[in-house]
């Protein structure tokens, strides 16, 4: 077969799990969720970076929704979780880049929030995460912008979702693979209507040894005799890098149950091969679009006093078994995504990563096929 890329794990004939997909296959699939992306390339400076950002719904900056958090190793950033702990709600648009360019990125994200409410006596927390993109780019450089933050945003959309090496994911190494964003949706049935779980993944993170697919150890298969590992600065620890997982649901979930969904994502890292290592830092954050109508922070006015409470809805306890099911196969699936799109890139100091084949990965999930 022909190598052409961008490709997805299921144009490869490879199916994780049993739920249906939404229509794009992509956290977009969730109704109001935009995802956007800019790619920082000049390889004559080693820049090989960018920004993605994910928009819960447009009007983000003034409604604010539910959400939660989890950490399966805290070798990483992602600003504004305490807050979201403590409150339970996302405020701004999530924003996802490297390792050194989080303030930058933060800093757009306020004052892209200025600009939607105007100026006003309230205070901005956004939520920006980062994985390590210094193997492959100059990351000391600090060559991503608040203007790349404003197109991205700008550029924001539902529908499909590019993966690989774009938007955040640029620079990425995942399995000692190429690596960068992924994405996919998962569907369930709920009474007269359906829920949606959409996952979107920075995926920089993993061992070749223990890379597995659908249960295949393809990682011992395509080994460093096959397909040659990335030669690391000695003092690099391999599995070293993080992953961050966003998840979005339409189902009506409180806090803590978003919390929970998130935890499950750490599911999926493990099943594909991720051990927390030492120094990856794997963060995941779950935000819910089903309880529309909260309302914005601000002094200005104060909501409590004609509004005293405010009507919300919840999954019932016995149908989050679903919901985890759902996040467990979407965001491994997205992690296969991102390594299927991702292309062999050289980058700084004239290190090359590999992107996984197609071929072998074919062989390796078939190998009576390859006989």
């Amino acid at each position: 077969m022909s190598d052409e890329r961008p490709t997805r794990a299921r144009d490869l004939g490879i199916v994780i799990g049993t739920h249906p997909t939404g229509p794009a296959n992509a956290i977009t699939d969730v109704p109001g969720v935009l995802v956007g992306q800019v790619t920082v390339q000049e390889p004559e400076r080693d820049v090989h970076t960018g920004v993605t950002v994910v928009v819960p719904h447009a009007d983000i900056w003034s409604e604010p929704v539910f959400a939660g958090a989890h950490r399966l190793n805290g070798s990483g950033e992602m600003t504004g979780l305490e807050w979201v702990r403590e409150s339970g709600e996302l405020t701004t648009a999530i924003g996802l880049t490297n390792t050194h360019s989080v303030g930058v990125v933060r800093d757009a994200l306020v004052r892209e929030q200025v600009r939607a409410r105007g100026e006003g006596t309230y205070w901005s927390l956004p939520v920006v995460a980062e994985t390590y993109d210094g193997l492959l780019s100059d990351i000391n450089g600090h060559h991503v912008t608040a203007e790349h933050v404003d197109e991205a945003l700008a550029a924001a959309a539902p529908g499909p979702v590019a993966e690989g090496n774009v938007g955040g994911g640029t620079g990425m190494i995942c399995h000692e693979f190429k690596g960068g964003i992924g994405t996919a949706s998962r569907t369930t049935s709920a009474g007269d209507g359906s829920w949606t779980v959409g996952v979107l993944v920075q995926s920089n993170y993993g061992r070749r040894e223990r890379l597995r697919v659908n249960g295949v150890p393809v990682g011992e298969v395509v080994g460093p005799d096959v397909v040659p590992v990335p030669e690391i600065p000695a003092g690099y620890e391999p599995g070293s890098g993080s992953i961050v997982v966003v998840i979005a649901t339409d189902a009506p979930l409180l806090p803590h149950q978003c919390a929970r969904l998130a935890q499950r994502a750490s599911l999926a890292i493990g099943r594909m091969g991720g051990t927390g290592e030492q120094y990856s830092g794997d963060l995941m954050i779950a935000f819910s679009t089903g309880n529309r109508g909260l309302p914005p922070y601000s002094w200005d006015e104060d909501p409590g006093v004609a509004h005293p409470d405010l009507p919300v809805r919840m999954v019932v306890p016995q149908l989050m078994t679903r919901l985890f099911d759902l996040v467990v196969e979407a965001t491994e699936e997205a992690i296969l995504n991102a390594l299927v799109a991702a292309q062999t890139l050289t980058g700084r100091g004239g290190l090359t990563v590999h992107a996984l084949d197609h071929c072998l990965l074919q062989q390796a999930m078939n190998p009576r096929e390859g006989e």
